[in-house]
């Protein structure tokens, strides 16, 4: 019955596969373990399916990494029957993805021209942790992707049902896995050229775009939304310093960590962010929160000094004034293409 995809739930389909064969009473003892079943549905799939299931399984890997590279930012985890090897046609792919808005990674799957579905049901299922919601994608194959809120990556899951560690695979863990079951491994990540090589403007503008999603609290930030902040602040600091590259960059994606991990955004920033902006801009960006406490006279003498120091301190400053500024309700900002644009052809023009 599960084979066939009549049942999907391990205890009613023990359940009615007992009543079939046998009318008196049943014993827990006498029913097949989770284990036991999902190795039989393996045979089938061994015995029907043949050298196709071994194939699909392999793609059904490949496209489980693609997915996971597209969600990096989100620290995204395979489980289930795709990375246990008990998947079969049809199976769909699952994740675990970590971030405190849903809208974020939906708008992300959006951007990457991938369909997909919001359902905003709690669920328990997995050790009773709360999700924030599910996310059904439609690629190559189908995805169900679990929103956990993002301080919860390192979280150890518990089954239900077994009480033992879910098992799950990063990015590289998967590559691993791969590497050891499958013959050509994952797929060869050819040496980049000039014309292949990864737009980093485009990596920016996949971060920017759920800021849309990410709603400022009201007190602090009347504007509303955090990607209209974040371009109020880059046309602030535009006006003044019109052809610091690395400050209009700082400026304009100091927030993006906000759709990632809410509770520790300059981290969560400063890793998406690695490898695509110069260390001033990372620095610019890291300590953006402590030169608002200074602002504010609540830094203290030793961290002060250590800001005075750099030879940013000035731009630093003022990207600490222009986040205070960048929070006014119904001014004209450029959006994400035009700011990008600007700030591409500051790099142009340097030579890129």
């Amino acid at each position: 019955m599960m084979y066939a995809r009549e049942e999907s739930e391990y205890f009613r389909a023990r359940m009615k596969a007992a009543r079939r064969i046998y009318s008196g009473q049943v014993k827990p003892y006498d029913l097949p373990s989770q284990r036991e079943i999902r190795d039989q549905i393996r045979v089938f799939a061994r015995v029907y399916e043949g050298r196709r299931r071994s194939e699909n399984l392999r793609q059904m890997r490949v496209a489980a990494l693609r997915m996971m590279e597209i969600l990096r930012a989100f620290r995204p985890r395979l489980i289930g029957s795709t990375l246990t090897g008990h998947a079969r046609q049809g199976s769909q792919i699952d994740l675990q993805v970590f971030s405190d808005s849903v809208d974020a990674v939906a708008a992300l799957l959006e951007i990457e021209g991938i369909r997909c579905e919001i359902d905003r049901r709690h669920s328990g299922k997995v050790g009773q942790e709360q999700a924030l919601g599910h996310i059904r994608a439609q690629d190559r194959f189908p995805f169900e992707l679990t929103i956990y809120p993002a301080d919860m990556a390192q979280h150890v899951f518990k089954s239900a049902a077994t009480g033992r560690a879910v098992q799950r695979a990063s990015i590289n863990q998967l590559e691993e896995l791969m590497e050891r079951e499958h013959a050509d491994g994952p797929p060869e990540q050819p040496v980049p050229d000039e014309a292949s090589r990864v737009d980093r403007f485009r990596i920016y503008e996949t971060l920017l775009l759920p800021l849309e999603h990410v709603k400022e609290s009201p007190v602090y930030h009347p504007e509303g939304d955090a990607l209209y902040h974040s371009l109020q602040v880059f046309e602030l600091i535009r006006n003044q310093l019109p052809y610091d590259e690395e400050l209009l960059l700082a400026a304009l994606l100091h927030d993006v960590g906000k759709a990632i991990d809410a509770k520790d955004h300059v981290a969560a920033t400063l890793e998406t962010l690695d490898g695509h902006i110069s260390p001033r801009t990372a620095w610019l960006i890291e300590h953006h929160v402590e030169a608002q406490d200074l602002l504010d006279g609540s830094l203290g003498v030793r961290p002060r000094r250590r800001l005075e120091v750099s030879e940013s301190f000035h731009e630093l400053m003022l990207l600490a004034e222009c986040d205070r500024q960048g929070r006014a309700v119904g001014v004209r900002v450029p959006d994400v293409e035009e700011a990008l644009q600007y700030v591409r052809s500051l790099a142009e023009a340097c030579g890129e």
